[in-house]
């Protein structure tokens, strides 16, 4: 806690600063868009930017990290509440803050109980279509906003400003850095400016409905937003709580996810190193603060952290100056603000989501691992089919069904020595020398209660292609670990073979591994030796070797 503060230097202040005024002008529409994908008032999303970011910066182990709203997990909100209560509605509210609260204390607890291991459980190309798949039902819904209604039926006002917005928004995602670049900017301020291009087009929409007769034309407004910060207070509803826990379980492990994806790469930038259980620790306690504050479920955002940490964001000082700013902002007149045309706030979004639809992970699964590319792919269609929750249960069952299907089907090989060397090689990839009595199979895989009937019906699938075989080593140099079904097995595949007159050798046996053997009787009814190597085990059984 706190410890970037106790060897904070001068130096660092002015990149934070700047790191924070420039987060601080993404925030205004970027929070007040996310509060709407939610279904919150807009003002809501800037309640949920102050004071989660604080709390992260006290707990949290990311120097860069920015904590706010977020496109996906603002969806999985709306899906929540929806059902619950009225979009915008008081009751919406209080219900957002109570899904920050069970999110929140869920992942306190994961992270007093150092459960931070759960990240290793969904992997890279489920995690992939799992935002593609929320990105295009996020764009999609908000089709209706920016077109001020339902195809066919649009309201051309809105869907020229909307329509207008999004083309401006797109053009300067695509060329204004290197615009910018061509005029002489450095590098770095122009990806900025381009990063700041929504807030650009946001003030101008709002100086356009100022000076024009837009709002009399119809096209819809945030309306007028609260100035003040928000009132701590824990306002929930008993009859809800059921309702809530799971959704919110679920959001958790998601808010987790995302934050550690978006601090992980930048930390490998910044050669620092996160701890897990802190993260844990630390969004609980953000999530928390934004339940307090009337906020709804915050996480790490992989786009709003990489420009805090191009502007120049060296330690959490930064977020506390976005904070600040933003708590200036609501105490100031807001009533600029209320002219904030809901067709531009709906553009911004579509532009940011799309921004997820990156696919270079599915090309590269598709090339490399058709099974995760066949995952990423159910995850996609399961979040668009069934609904975001459905798509992180079919994200989580996929990622835990990939691994046990994998774990349960080692790769086993056939070994034969090198001529004139000592090293032995899968015979299937190199000119290997063998012995028609010798049968050496190396296990690349831990032994477990889920793999060992693969195992052995591969061992005696190679005994039936190796009849003259009267000695079987198990070659153990992968294996780092054997539980109890497993040592089951391999002391009736001993009994087997002392029944056919083979002898059953080990080599290359791990020390752990060796230790707990010892605890059991296999070492001692062994039909066959342990031998220190796989050269020792070649050379002494020879086919001139009596048969163990």
């Amino acid at each position: 806690m706190l410890q970037w503060l106790k060897h904070y230097r001068r130096a660092q202040l002015p990149g934070d600063i700047s790191a924070g005024l420039v987060v601080a002008m993404m925030m205004i529409p970027q929070g007040m868009a996310y509060a709407l994908v939610a279904g919150l008032p807009p003002v809501v999303g800037i309640y949920a930017s102050i004071l989660p970011p604080i709390v992260y910066a006290l707990f949290g182990s990311s120097m860069t990290q920015s904590v706010g709203p977020m496109a996906i997990v603002s969806l999985m909100t709306a899906a929540v509440i929806g059902p619950l209560a009225p979009a915008g509605s008081a009751l919406a509210s209080v219900l957002a803050a109570q899904l920050a609260l069970v999110s929140g204390v869920a992942l306190l607890l994961c992270g007093l109980l150092r459960m931070g291991f759960l990240a290793n459980f969904f992997s890279r190309p489920v995690m992939s279509g799992f935002t593609v798949g929320s990105a295009i039902v996020i764009a999609f819904d908000q089709l209706h906003i920016l077109l001020g209604g339902d195809l066919p039926h649009i309201h051309l006002p809105s869907a020229e400003l909307g329509v207008g917005s999004l083309l401006l928004l797109v053009l300067a995602r695509q060329y204004l850095t290197g615009l910018l670049k061509r005029c002489g900017v450095p590098a770095t301020v122009a990806d900025i400016a381009a990063k700041l291009a929504p807030m650009v087009v946001v003030l101008g929409a709002i100086v356009l409905m100022a000076a024009t007769g837009l709002p009399e034309m119809g096209v819809r407004t945030t309306g007028a937003v609260p100035a003040g910060l928000p009132h701590l207070n824990l306002a929930t509803s008993s009859a809800h709580w059921k309702a809530l826990v799971q959704p919110g379980l679920l959001i958790g492990f998601i808010v987790f996810l995302m934050s550690m994806s978006a601090a992980q790469s930048l930390a490998l930038k910044r050669n620092e190193k996160l701890v897990s259980n802190h993260e844990l620790i630390g969004l609980g306690a953000a999530n928390v603060a934004s339940a307090l504050s009337g906020g709804f479920p915050v996480t790490g955002s992989l786009s709003r952290s990489a420009v805090n940490f191009a502007a120049g964001a060296n330690t959490p000082l930064a977020s506390l100056v976005t904070a600040a700013l933003l708590a200036c902002a609501l105490l100031a007149p807001t009533g600029w603000l209320a002219l904030l045309p809901l067709p531009t706030l709906a553009a911004t979004i579509i532009v940011a989501v799309l921004g997820m639809l990156e696919l270079d992970i599915l090309r590269t699964a598709w090339r490399y691992d058709r099974g995760d590319a066949l995952a990423w792919g159910a995850t996609c269609l399961g979040v668009l089919a069934l609904g975001v929750e459905a798509g992180v249960v079919i994200g989580v069952a996929l990622s835990m069904g990939t691994l046990i299907w994998r774990a349960s089907r080692p790769h086993i090989a056939v070994l034969g020595r090198i001529a004139g060397s000592e090293h032995f090689r899968n015979i299937e990839r190199y000119p290997a020398e063998t012995q028609p009595e010798l049968l050496m199979l190396r296990i690349d895989a831990n032994l477990f209660f889920g793999n060992v009937e693969a195992v052995s019906e591969r061992i005696e699938s190679e005994l039936a292609t190796h009849p003259s075989a009267r000695h079987l080593v198990l070659v153990m140099t992968a294996v780092s670990s054997i539980d109890t079904t497993a040592l089951f097995a391999l002391s009736e595949l001993n009994d087997r073979m002392k029944r056919r007159n083979i002898g059953l050798h080990l080599a290359e046996v791990k020390g752990p591994v060796l230790d707990r053997l010892r605890q059991s009787t296999l070492l001692q009814q062994l039909n066959g030796q342990l031998f220190l190597s796989t050269a020792m085990a070649f050379d002494h059984l020879h086919p001139a070797k009596d048969v163990a």
